[in-house]
């Protein structure tokens, strides 16, 4: 199985807590992902609900247009205010592990995000991340960098 990983920074003008209260909310991850994704929770999540470890979470989303797919992620582990990682249980990947990382720096935080992700069918996967995953990964967290940077401003 070919496993392809990636990482980001992005340093937030917002002590932890801020920055926790935003990122620990399930439903805040639709107003950080491209609206051409029609990104939607599907769980039965409270607006203010916190994620917690062995939470599920359902979604749809459309990484191509005209193609709506069902995913479904746990948070399989947390540290309050520190991190938390959500892995895949049911979607359009083979393997999916997503860590999300918050550390406070001199006038606010650095959040370092770590995925490792794998395609099904083999060759073919390879050649759609090649094609397509990789770069639309790439797009989907540069769109998120700018709109964290609209929310919360730069550092």
């Amino acid at each position: 199985m070919k496993s392809y990983h990636i990482e980001f920074y992005q340093n937030i003008p917002v002590n932890l807590k801020q920055a926790w209260d935003f990122f620990s909310s399930p439903l805040n991850l639709q107003k950080i992902t491209p609206s051409d994704m029609r990104f939607k929770v599907t769980s039965p999540i409270k607006e203010n609900q916190k994620m917690y470890p062995g939470m599920i979470i359902t979604y749809k989303i459309s990484p191509i247009s005209g193609l709506r797919l069902n995913w479904m992620t746990e948070i399989t582990h947390m540290k309050e205010e520190s991190y938390f990682i959500d892995e895949q249980r049911f979607g359009p990947y083979k393997f999916w592990h997503h860590q999300h990382h918050f550390k406070p720096i001199d006038g606010g935080i650095i959040m370092h995000d770590i995925l490792t992700y794998s395609l099904p069918l083999g060759i073919l996967g390879q050649i759609a991340n090649s094609v397509f995953v990789a770069n639309k990964l790439q797009q989907i967290f540069i769109y998120r960098k700018e709109k964290i940077k609209e929310l919360f401003g730069e550092l």
